[in-house]
């Protein structure tokens, strides 16, 4: 691996020969220059990754050197030397974009220091550069996975109200992906670079969540031992995201309305009063609209968390989804647990997709999370799933099944339309087995309209593609 490599720009020889000697004795690879032209031609050529610069040079001096170097190079540490040791020089210097200053006649043994604290610096900046860049993909908008209309609407409005300012009231059933929705509102934000602080309102007992939320004063209650700062101010010039907010109590819900009109507060036992510049964003499994009517909510608090709704679609409501959501999740659990899964059957497939998932997206993947550790490897079949999942999936059919008989009217009678319904999707479910997945050839089997038969899938929840190589 190839060593730190240091440019050296002076125009005096013998301050570039002494600072190479030195610097190569450090373990550095050094390269030394006497103008800014020069230095910046390297620059172009190769990686640096610290520069030591004289003040004075011939044709530029050292900040128009800094101010042109990082057109090239951004966020490149540089040194400046200066036998002009004045504050305005330093000033002018660090307004460039210098890491530090030193002054001349250099002492060595400065040098090899502050070029060791820009290096770390160095290497800091470009793993918190590689974080943020990896937070962003993984909070892309691509992430909410789907084709449904369901998922393309959400993104679409996601992608439109992520640089508002506004505060947003996330609701959607437990498991859906509230969390990852405001994730990905704060990413796509112009507060991107400044944190997001999540607060679990329904995981922090009501006694606890005062000085969560707002901090303490030393000395406010008994285990108050020192002062904290809240995650109000945690969250200074980012993202709050209050999750479960409706398990909030009345008491509590005053003292937060009060931060989102005035964006001000004071700490637990303390008469300061703190402001802050941070964006709210809130999500709850609850309705809060009855919640209010109920008196379990502050109506005031509501309006104020619902300038902007967003609803997360339960998984029964986008079906088609689903064989996606398990390719994904397989491929992710496959590196993560190093098996082998190769995919699903159909008619395992089948049995997935007309589950209705209470626990949403997190049931679905603690379920293949579970089948990939214990298959290992293969495919996924019918025999493999809970018996529950097994147990909810009238349409499908095996090889040679006929349609089912219709049960017999006892003295109770029949839902005539409950029927119907299951019939129809037998039959669909047959035809797109005979079919290969083919929905044409399918509609054919069926004399419908292709139009026709995709309705119905997607009343239905039933994905074609399920059924391709299953041609009985």
């Amino acid at each position: 691996m190839r060593q730190p490599h240091i440019l050296v720009v002076d125009d005096e020889q013998v301050t570039r020969e002494v600072l190479s000697e030195f610097l190569a004795t450090q373990g550095y690879d050094v390269t030394a220059v006497e103008n800014g032209p020069s230095a910046i031609q390297v620059v172009k050529e190769e990686p640096v990754h610290a520069m030591v610069t004289d003040l004075r040079l011939p044709e530029m001096d050292g900040v128009e050197l800094l101010e042109q170097v990082s057109q090239v190079q951004a966020h490149l540490p540089s040194i400046v030397m200066t036998g002009y040791g004045t504050i305005a020089n330093a000033v002018r210097a660090m307004k460039a974009g210098a890491f530090d200053f030193i002054i001349k006649p250099v002492q060595l043994d400065a040098v090899s220091v502050v070029i060791k604290k820009a290096l770390e610096f160095h290497q800091l900046r470009q793993e918190n550069l590689l974080l943020k860049k990896t937070v962003r993909e993984q909070y892309g908008l691509h992430q909410l996975i789907g084709r449904s209309e369901e998922i393309r609407t959400l993104q679409e409005f996601v992608e439109r109200v992520a640089d508002s300012d506004s505060t947003i009231l996330i609701q959607g059933e437990s498991g859906t992906g509230k969390e990852l929705v405001a994730r990905m509102l704060h990413v796509n934000s112009l507060r991107r670079d400044r944190q997001l602080v999540p607060v679990n309102c329904g995981a922090i007992p009501e006694n606890m969540l005062e000085s969560e939320l707002f901090g303490h004063e030393k000395g406010a209650f008994t285990d108050a031992v020192s002062a904290r700062i809240g995650r109000f101010e945690l969250a200074h010039g980012g993202t709050l995201f209050l999750d479960e907010v409706g398990e909030m109590s009345l008491s509590l819900q005053v003292k937060l309305l009060r931060v989102l009109q005035e964006r001000s507060f004071e700490r637990v036992g303390g008469n300061k009063t703190i402001r802050v510049d941070v964006r709210v964003l809130a999500a709850t499994n609850q309705d809060l609209e009855q919640a209010v009517l109920e008196g379990r909510f502050r109506k005031d608090l509501y309006y104020r968390l619902n300038v902007i709704p967003i609803t997360v679609p339960p998984l029964r409501e986008r079906r088609s989804d689903i064989p996606l959501l398990v390719d994904h999740s397989i491929q992710r659990f496959n590196v993560a647990k190093q098996a082998g899964i190769t995919g699903v059957a159909p008619d395992a497939m089948t049995h997935l997709v007309r589950y209705d998932w209470p626990g949403n997206i997190r049931e679905l993947e603690n379920l293949l999370e579970r089948l990939v550790i214990l298959k290992k490897s293969g495919t996924i079949a019918v025999s493999d799933l809970p018996e529950k999942i097994r147990q909810r999936a009238p349409f499908s059919v095996e090889p040679g099944d006929s349609v089912p008989q219709p049960d017999l009217i006892n003295g109770e009678g029949i839902n005539l339309m409950k029927e119907l319904e299951r019939y129809e999707g037998h039959l669909i479910v047959e035809a797109l087995q005979k079919s290969n997945g083919v929905t044409s050839k399918a509609a054919e089997l069926l004399r419908l309209n292709r139009t026709t038969l995709i309705e119905k899938l997607k009343r239905k929840g039933l994905d074609a593609k399920v059924y391709v190589g299953s041609n009985v």
